[in-house]
Protein backbone atom coordinates (compact mmCIF):
# COMPACT_ATOMS: atom_id res chain seq x y z
CA UNK A 1 0.00 0.00 0.00
CA UNK A 2 2.87 2.11 0.48
CA UNK A 3 4.09 2.77 -2.99
CA UNK A 4 0.90 3.42 -4.13
CA UNK A 5 0.32 6.14 -1.85
CA UNK A 6 3.65 7.83 -2.46
CA UNK A 7 2.81 7.80 -6.04
CA UNK A 8 -0.50 9.76 -4.82
CA UNK A 9 1.70 12.23 -3.48
CA UNK A 10 3.05 13.16 -6.98
CA UNK A 11 6.80 13.17 -5.79
CA UNK A 12 7.47 14.48 -9.40
CA UNK A 13 5.89 17.69 -9.13
CA UNK A 14 7.89 18.56 -5.22
CA UNK A 15 9.80 20.66 -7.45
CA UNK A 16 6.65 23.52 -7.28
CA UNK A 17 7.95 23.59 -3.47
CA UNK A 18 11.56 24.92 -4.17
CA UNK A 19 9.94 28.13 -5.01
CA UNK A 20 10.44 28.26 -1.00
CA UNK A 21 13.78 28.81 -1.40
CA UNK A 22 13.59 31.86 -3.46
CA UNK A 23 13.89 34.44 -0.14
CA UNK A 24 17.29 32.57 0.33
CA UNK A 25 18.24 32.76 -3.22
CA UNK A 26 17.98 36.96 -3.77
CA UNK A 27 18.96 37.63 -0.08
CA UNK A 28 21.44 40.14 -0.07
CA UNK A 29 22.57 39.68 3.49
CA UNK A 30 24.31 36.24 2.35
CA UNK A 31 21.89 34.37 4.95
CA UNK A 32 22.49 31.41 2.05
CA UNK A 33 26.05 30.69 3.42
CA UNK A 34 24.48 30.28 6.34
CA UNK A 35 23.42 26.26 6.88
CA UNK A 36 21.13 26.73 9.37
CA UNK A 37 19.01 28.46 6.56
CA UNK A 38 19.38 25.79 5.01
CA UNK A 39 18.17 23.13 7.38
CA UNK A 40 14.66 25.60 7.95
CA UNK A 41 14.08 25.86 4.80
CA UNK A 42 14.30 21.78 4.00
CA UNK A 43 11.90 21.48 7.06
CA UNK A 44 9.81 24.24 5.22
CA UNK A 45 9.80 22.33 1.91
CA UNK A 46 9.38 18.64 3.40
CA UNK A 47 6.03 20.38 4.94
CA UNK A 48 4.75 21.57 1.80
CA UNK A 49 5.82 18.59 -0.14
CA UNK A 50 3.54 16.88 2.61
CA UNK A 51 0.95 19.58 2.28
CA UNK A 52 0.98 19.51 -1.48
CA UNK A 53 0.91 15.40 -1.60
CA UNK A 54 -2.38 15.79 0.68
CA UNK A 55 -4.20 18.16 -1.63
CA UNK A 56 -3.03 15.62 -4.46
CA UNK A 57 -4.52 12.98 -2.95
CA UNK A 58 -7.83 14.84 -1.81
CA UNK A 59 -8.21 15.62 -5.69
CA UNK A 60 -7.79 12.19 -7.19
CA UNK A 61 -10.77 11.30 -4.58
CA UNK A 62 -13.02 13.96 -5.85
CA UNK A 63 -11.97 13.22 -9.54
CA UNK A 64 -12.11 9.84 -8.74
CA UNK A 65 -15.01 9.18 -11.48
CA UNK A 66 -13.82 11.42 -14.01
CA UNK A 67 -10.18 10.44 -13.73
CA UNK A 68 -11.05 6.92 -14.52
CA UNK A 69 -12.15 7.59 -17.97
CA UNK A 70 -9.23 10.04 -18.73
CA UNK A 71 -6.85 8.44 -21.00
CA UNK A 72 -3.82 9.80 -19.05
CA UNK A 73 -5.24 10.08 -15.41
CA UNK A 74 -7.02 6.32 -14.94
CA UNK A 75 -3.16 5.32 -14.38
CA UNK A 76 -3.12 7.31 -11.29
CA UNK A 77 -3.41 4.69 -8.38
CA UNK A 78 -6.85 6.13 -6.79
CA UNK A 79 -8.02 5.97 -10.33
CA UNK A 80 -6.77 2.15 -11.39
CA UNK A 81 -7.73 1.12 -8.13
CA UNK A 82 -4.12 0.37 -6.51
CA UNK A 83 -5.38 2.54 -4.15
CA UNK A 84 -8.75 2.21 -2.25
CA UNK A 85 -10.64 5.85 -1.00
CA UNK A 86 -10.62 4.58 2.88
CA UNK A 87 -6.63 4.00 2.43
CA UNK A 88 -6.62 7.25 0.43
CA UNK A 89 -8.17 9.38 3.03
CA UNK A 90 -6.42 7.84 6.06
CA UNK A 91 -3.15 8.89 4.11
CA UNK A 92 -4.41 12.06 3.85
CA UNK A 93 -5.49 12.62 7.34
CA UNK A 94 -2.54 11.34 8.54
CA UNK A 95 0.08 13.52 6.06
CA UNK A 96 -2.09 16.61 6.80
CA UNK A 97 -1.91 16.38 10.50
CA UNK A 98 1.78 15.61 10.73
CA UNK A 99 2.36 18.59 8.14
CA UNK A 100 0.77 20.82 10.05
CA UNK A 101 1.92 20.06 13.20
CA UNK A 102 5.15 20.12 11.72
CA UNK A 103 4.19 23.17 10.38
CA UNK A 104 3.19 24.80 13.89
CA UNK A 105 6.73 24.28 15.29
CA UNK A 106 8.75 26.39 12.76
CA UNK A 107 7.41 29.72 13.41
CA UNK A 108 3.87 31.27 13.46
CA UNK A 109 3.68 32.88 10.23
CA UNK A 110 4.69 29.81 8.49
CA UNK A 111 2.05 27.30 10.06
CA UNK A 112 -0.54 30.35 8.87
CA UNK A 113 0.64 30.47 4.84
CA UNK A 114 1.01 26.93 5.11
CA UNK A 115 -2.88 26.28 6.47
CA UNK A 116 -3.51 29.27 4.23
CA UNK A 117 -2.37 27.07 1.75
CA UNK A 118 -4.14 24.04 2.22
CA UNK A 119 -7.37 25.84 2.97
CA UNK A 120 -6.75 27.56 -0.96
CA UNK A 121 -6.49 24.12 -2.30
CA UNK A 122 -9.41 22.73 -0.73
CA UNK A 123 -11.63 25.50 -2.30
CA UNK A 124 -9.73 25.04 -5.36
CA UNK A 125 -10.64 20.92 -5.69
CA UNK A 126 -14.07 21.91 -4.02
CA UNK A 127 -15.48 24.59 -6.19
CA UNK A 128 -12.77 27.24 -7.79
CA UNK A 129 -11.09 24.46 -10.30
CA UNK A 130 -14.94 24.76 -11.71
CA UNK A 131 -14.48 28.36 -12.38
CA UNK A 132 -12.37 29.54 -15.44
CA UNK A 133 -9.72 32.01 -15.19
CA UNK A 134 -10.29 31.29 -11.49
CA UNK A 135 -9.09 27.83 -11.42
CA UNK A 136 -5.43 29.34 -12.81
CA UNK A 137 -5.11 32.18 -10.53
CA UNK A 138 -5.52 30.16 -7.76
CA UNK A 139 -2.42 28.07 -9.11
CA UNK A 140 -0.31 31.58 -8.95
CA UNK A 141 -1.72 32.36 -5.54
CA UNK A 142 -0.25 29.17 -4.30
CA UNK A 143 3.31 29.84 -5.90
CA UNK A 144 3.32 32.75 -4.12
CA UNK A 145 2.23 31.42 -1.09
CA UNK A 146 5.06 29.08 -1.35
CA UNK A 147 7.75 31.71 -1.62
CA UNK A 148 5.96 33.49 1.34
CA UNK A 149 6.63 30.58 3.64
CA UNK A 150 10.68 30.51 2.24
CA UNK A 151 10.10 33.61 4.37
CA UNK A 152 8.15 32.36 6.93
CA UNK A 153 10.79 29.87 8.26
CA UNK A 154 13.56 32.34 7.72
CA UNK A 155 11.73 34.67 10.12
CA UNK A 156 12.56 33.24 13.13
CA UNK A 157 16.43 33.61 12.21
CA UNK A 158 16.08 37.09 10.61
CA UNK A 159 12.99 39.38 11.70
CA UNK A 160 14.22 41.69 9.21
CA UNK A 161 13.98 39.60 5.94
CA UNK A 162 11.38 41.21 3.67
CA UNK A 163 10.88 40.30 -0.45
CA UNK A 164 10.11 42.51 -3.49
CA UNK A 165 6.80 43.22 -4.95
CA UNK A 166 8.19 42.63 -8.04
CA UNK A 167 9.84 39.42 -7.70
CA UNK A 168 6.39 38.18 -6.17
CA UNK A 169 4.35 39.67 -9.24
CA UNK A 170 6.49 37.98 -11.38
CA UNK A 171 6.49 34.68 -9.47
CA UNK A 172 2.39 34.97 -10.04
CA UNK A 173 2.60 35.52 -13.41
CA UNK A 174 5.17 32.22 -13.80
CA UNK A 175 2.48 30.61 -12.53
CA UNK A 176 -0.58 31.25 -14.09
CA UNK A 177 2.02 30.84 -17.31
CA UNK A 178 2.15 26.98 -16.32
CA UNK A 179 -1.51 27.01 -15.47
CA UNK A 180 -2.31 28.44 -18.83
CA UNK A 181 -0.12 26.29 -20.62
CA UNK A 182 -1.42 22.84 -18.94
CA UNK A 183 -4.91 24.08 -19.47
CA UNK A 184 -3.56 23.98 -23.62
CA UNK A 185 -2.72 20.92 -23.21
CA UNK A 186 -5.36 19.45 -21.23
CA UNK A 187 -7.43 20.47 -23.92
CA UNK A 188 -5.75 18.74 -26.51
CA UNK A 189 -5.23 15.56 -25.03
CA UNK A 190 -9.09 15.30 -24.81
CA UNK A 191 -10.26 17.53 -27.87
CA UNK A 192 -11.98 14.21 -29.73
CA UNK A 193 -13.60 13.32 -26.19
CA UNK A 194 -15.60 16.50 -25.16
CA UNK A 195 -16.79 14.11 -22.49
CA UNK A 196 -13.35 14.41 -20.91
CA UNK A 197 -13.23 17.96 -20.41
CA UNK A 198 -13.69 19.53 -16.90
CA UNK A 199 -16.89 22.04 -16.92
CA UNK A 200 -14.54 25.15 -17.11
CA UNK A 201 -12.35 24.02 -19.89
CA UNK A 202 -15.51 24.59 -22.09
CA UNK A 203 -14.58 28.43 -21.57
CA UNK A 204 -11.71 27.81 -22.62
CA UNK A 205 -10.11 27.55 -26.58
CA UNK A 206 -6.43 26.73 -27.76
CA UNK A 207 -6.42 29.74 -29.59
CA UNK A 208 -7.54 32.14 -26.65
CA UNK A 209 -4.95 30.39 -24.15
CA UNK A 210 -1.96 30.62 -27.08
CA UNK A 211 -2.85 34.45 -27.25
CA UNK A 212 -3.59 34.82 -22.86
CA UNK A 213 -0.10 32.85 -22.87
CA UNK A 214 2.30 35.04 -24.45
CA UNK A 215 0.66 37.74 -22.70
CA UNK A 216 1.39 36.22 -19.20
CA UNK A 217 4.92 35.20 -20.51
CA UNK A 218 5.91 38.68 -21.37
CA UNK A 219 4.55 39.98 -18.15
CA UNK A 220 6.75 37.53 -16.05
CA UNK A 221 9.45 38.79 -17.73
CA UNK A 222 9.01 42.29 -17.34
CA UNK A 223 8.32 42.08 -13.37
CA UNK A 224 11.28 40.21 -13.51
CA UNK A 225 13.37 42.77 -14.88
CA UNK A 226 11.79 45.93 -13.10
CA UNK A 227 13.44 43.27 -10.33
CA UNK A 228 16.43 42.86 -11.33
CA UNK A 229 16.94 46.76 -11.98
CA UNK A 230 16.36 47.22 -8.60
CA UNK A 231 13.25 50.08 -9.61
CA UNK A 232 11.77 49.62 -6.87
CA UNK A 233 14.06 51.08 -4.58
CA UNK A 234 13.02 49.61 -1.45
CA UNK A 235 13.63 46.24 -1.58
CA UNK A 236 16.59 44.63 0.10
CA UNK A 237 16.41 41.61 -2.09
CA UNK A 238 17.68 43.28 -5.11
CA UNK A 239 21.14 42.88 -6.78
CA UNK A 240 21.64 45.19 -10.12
CA UNK A 241 24.29 42.46 -10.76
CA UNK A 242 21.08 40.49 -11.67
CA UNK A 243 20.33 41.65 -14.71
CA UNK A 244 22.55 39.30 -16.34
CA UNK A 245 19.77 36.81 -15.37
CA UNK A 246 17.21 38.17 -17.78
CA UNK A 247 17.90 36.64 -20.85
CA UNK A 248 17.88 33.13 -19.04
CA UNK A 249 14.44 33.82 -17.72
CA UNK A 250 13.35 34.83 -21.69
CA UNK A 251 15.00 31.70 -22.87
CA UNK A 252 12.85 29.73 -20.45
CA UNK A 253 9.83 31.50 -21.30
CA UNK A 254 10.26 31.10 -24.91
CA UNK A 255 11.52 27.79 -24.77
CA UNK A 256 8.00 26.62 -22.81
CA UNK A 257 6.11 28.35 -25.91
CA UNK A 258 8.05 26.50 -28.58
CA UNK A 259 7.91 23.19 -27.21
CA UNK A 260 3.92 23.08 -26.77
CA UNK A 261 3.30 24.40 -30.17
CA UNK A 262 5.65 21.76 -31.70
CA UNK A 263 4.54 19.17 -29.15
CA UNK A 264 2.78 15.94 -31.56
CA UNK A 265 2.32 13.83 -29.10
CA UNK A 266 0.26 16.87 -27.04
CA UNK A 267 1.72 15.72 -23.37
CA UNK A 268 1.05 17.70 -20.16
CA UNK A 269 3.42 20.76 -19.05
CA UNK A 270 5.03 19.00 -16.55
CA UNK A 271 5.93 15.84 -18.44
CA UNK A 272 7.74 18.34 -20.91
CA UNK A 273 9.53 20.32 -18.47
CA UNK A 274 11.38 17.34 -17.05
CA UNK A 275 11.70 15.57 -20.55
CA UNK A 276 13.35 18.99 -22.05
CA UNK A 277 17.00 19.03 -21.24
CA UNK A 278 17.25 22.97 -22.49
CA UNK A 279 15.13 23.81 -20.06
CA UNK A 280 16.49 21.34 -17.20
CA UNK A 281 19.89 23.18 -17.58
CA UNK A 282 18.72 26.37 -18.09
CA UNK A 283 16.72 26.14 -14.73
CA UNK A 284 20.02 24.89 -12.87
CA UNK A 285 21.96 27.72 -14.58
CA UNK A 286 19.69 30.14 -13.47
CA UNK A 287 19.98 28.86 -9.73
CA UNK A 288 23.78 28.63 -9.83
CA UNK A 289 23.70 32.23 -11.62
CA UNK A 290 21.72 33.69 -8.72
CA UNK A 291 24.07 32.01 -5.69
CA UNK A 292 27.36 33.01 -7.62
CA UNK A 293 26.27 37.16 -7.68
CA UNK A 294 24.18 36.95 -4.36
CA UNK A 295 27.44 35.04 -2.97
CA UNK A 296 30.10 37.54 -4.30
CA UNK A 297 31.88 35.18 -6.24
CA UNK A 298 31.31 37.26 -9.34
Amino acid sequence: MISPIFRSLRPKLWVKNLFLFVPLLFSEKKLICSWENWLYLLAGFAIFCGLSGAVYILNDIIDLASDRIHPVKCNRPIASGLLSVKEAKAALLLILFISLIAAWNISAMFFSLALGYFILNLAYCLKLKKIAIIDVLCFGIGYVLRTLAGIGALKIINIELQISNSLIISIFFFAVFLALIKRRQDILITENKAVLRRKEYTFYSVDYLDQITSIIGGLTIFFYAIFVLNIEKTSSFANTNLIYTIPIIIYIILRYLLIIHNDEENELSSDLTFKDKPLIACGILWVISIIAINSAII
